[in-house]
């Protein structure tokens, strides 16, 4: 049977895992009467919750054409530029890629950052401009944006010439003209068989892959999936795993072979040359190292992957509710769960801290850091999450501190450009481009330090009164910008312990908005809200009225209380500043002081301002 490995590969939001559905369901992969849900790929609670693709996945469809039969490998990537990580490795499995473009929104920076990956590669893309049903599509600008992308990112002429179908992957239906029947996807299968190009393998060569996706299973162990680079793979057979800087470091045998066949892995006795596949019986080996033949030499090259660009500190809760709500507390099962994502997220990477309990975080962005942090509190992890900061680097020509900067597309209507422009100046971006986008709206283009962006999704919502679209993508190392002004209000803080008091959240809520409600449990050095002054402000929020003898009817009735501000995971991590935490439990999120007891709090404080 002939084969084609493709991956589907798009801005967040574009359509990717629709696309795939219908994909799978047209090539009979669904019998007629399976109930299968929507994105049946987004297996993960977080991913379906939140409607994007955050770790890829691979399936397979046999298309019976006019060729004959073929197996298509589909791979279906994030879109989200937090997870490029996951999108350059799996470019290593694959002979091909589709490029999806939505027919409205047009090409983003993450279409960007995934397009130049793959013309990096060599490919030559499949162009596919999705939902040109919309009302407001516009598919024949948009193909002008893709081919001045292709240009811009230095394309040669073979992968300009791209082939282009227009579709709709939520109706299930491409065609090679805007006119055309609109029943089917048949003309894409027909494409991708015709254009994406068989695997380019060595059969007769000793066995070899790398290692492109990394998870778990509870029966199976550490499973690890990849396209198998030369020779095959059988069923107990003896391998090694080679790692580019260590050597050897593991021998064992493929206790289990898994391959693709729609939404399901099965298991098979022999995998050929070409073939993605899932191998299980290995204890060491994880992603980007080779699996291969004892007589084999050394590794084969693995795609170097861009460093991550944003910090955390993870510890363990220390407030006085530690383990009040989760099973798993300690700071050495908080480090055992962190480097065994790291280990297969190459997105992320993790260092030992000064204080055993505590733990810095390499990531991509706050959504992949945010992302973890939600996966541990499900995992029921109790943990403290300090403020995000950028990584800066030394240039060795000039001595001069860089730093991450971002380019910033946003689509805006036009009466709240002006307070959009305002805002990214005072976080030092830099205006690159403003032009017409639609009707009466406007597309504005930024350069904007990575840290500059910290915090300011929320603030953006608020000020486009929830209609701006806002996309980022790491463009590279600049100058140090210089300073950046930061949360202009101080906390309330809470001075005791206990359960929160309507009466003292009334006469509280006169200082400031509030994050708590009565009946909250509290504690000394818990942030209850946000003080309206510049400066922090310590409250008494568990103060009960003091009784008398002699008490007016009805006089408490008007003590009423404006409804708390409550805030996300991302939000609360945005919010804090280097003083603070985000103590995070699996039913609770507070915001707390990193001193809880304010005497040390006011030493430390006045020790940093004599070491300024």
């Amino acid at each position: 049977m002939n084969l084609r490995n493709v991956a589907i590969i798009a801005h967040v939001d574009h359509g990717k895992t629709t696309l795939v559905d219908q994909l799978l369901k047209q090539a009979g992969s669904f019998r007629e009467n399976q109930a299968v849900a929507e994105r049946a790929l987004d297996r993960n609670d977080l991913e379906r919750e939140r409607g994007i693709t955050i770790l890829a996945k691979c399936t397979s469809v046999e298309w019976n054409g006019i060729t004959g039969a073929t197996r298509i490998n589909i791979v279906d990537t994030p879109g989200h530029a937090d997870f490029g990580s996951e999108v350059e490795r799996i470019l290593n499995m694959v002979d091909g890629v589709i490029v999806l473009v939505d027919a409205a929104e047009g090409v983003l920076p993450q279409t960007k950052f995934v397009v130049g990956k793959a013309l990096a590669k060599g490919f030559r893309p499949i162009v596919v401009i999705n939902k040109v049903d919309r009302s407001d599509a516009r598919p024949h600008e948009v193909h002008d944006e893709v081919f001045d992308l292709f240009v811009a990112l230095e394309a040669n002429d073979t992968q300009l010439d791209f082939p282009t179908l227009f579709a709709s992957g939520r109706n299930g239906w491409a065609d090679e003209s805007l006119e055309g029947k609109r029943e089917n996807l048949n003309a894409l299968f027909e494409l991708v068989v015709r254009h994406i190009p068989p695997p380019a393998a060595e059969p007769e060569a000793p066995f070899a892959m790398v290692a492109s996706l990394l998870d778990t299973d509870p029966y199976l162990g550490r499973v690890l999936t990849g396209k198998v680079e030369r020779g095959c793979a059988r069923l107990n057979m003896p391998v090694k795993v080679l790692r580019r800087e260590d050597g050897q470091i593991e021998t064992g045998r493929l206790t289990k072979l898994l391959s693709f066949r729609g939404l399901d892995r099965v298991p098979v006795t022999e995998v050929m040359a070409g073939d993605l596949v899932a191998v299980a019986g290995l204890t060491a080996a994880t992603v980007s190292d080779t699996i291969c033949a004892p007589e084999q030499a050394d590794p084969l090259p693995a795609v170097p992957v861009d460093p991550p660009t944003l910090a955390m500190m993870f510890c363990a809760n220390t407030s006085p509710l530690a383990g009040t709500e989760g099973r798993k507390v300690t700071g050495r099962q908080i480090r055992e769960r962190l480097f065994r994502e790291a280990e297969g997220n190459v997105g992320i990477r993790v260092a030992d801290s000064a204080d055993a309990d505590a733990f810095t975080v390499f990531g991509r962005g706050e959504l992949q850091l945010g992302i973890l942090v939600e996966t541990m509190r499900r995992e029921g992890f109790e943990l403290a999450i300090g403020r995000p900061r950028v990584l800066t680097q030394r240039d060795p020509e000039s001595g001069e501190t860089t730093e991450p900067y971002e380019e910033l597309l946003v689509d805006v209507d036009e009466p709240y450009a002006g307070v959009v422009v305002e805002k990214v100046a005072r976080r030092k971006g830099q205006l690159i481009d403003m032009k017409p986008f639609g009707a009466n709206r406007t597309r504005l283009t930024f350069r904007v330090p990575s840290r500059g962006l910290i915090g300011y999704h929320g603030e953006f919502l608020t000020d486009t009164r929830g209609t701006g679209l806002m996309n980022r993508l790491f463009v590279g190392y600049a100058p140090w910008a210089g300073t950046i002004e930061d949360r202009q209000n101080g906390c309330l803080i809470s001075t005791e312990s206990g359960t929160t008091v309507h009466y003292a959240l009334f006469y509280i809520q006169e200082r400031g908005a509030l994050f708590v409600e009565p009946g909250e449990k509290v504690y000394c050095g818990m942030i209850l809200g946000e003080h309206n002054r510049g400066n922090d402000l310590d409250v008494n929020p568990i103060k009960e009225k003091k009784l008398t003898n002699i008490r007016a009817a009805g006089k408490d009735d008007v003590m009423l209380l404006t409804p708390p501000r409550r805030m996300s995971l991302e939000q609360a991590i945005a919010y804090i500043q280097n003083d603070e935490l985000v103590e995070v439990t699996p039913t609770t999120i507070r915001l707390r002081k990193r001193f809880l007891d304010p005497i040390e709090r006011k030493r430390n404080a006045r020790d940093n301002d004599d070491a300024t």
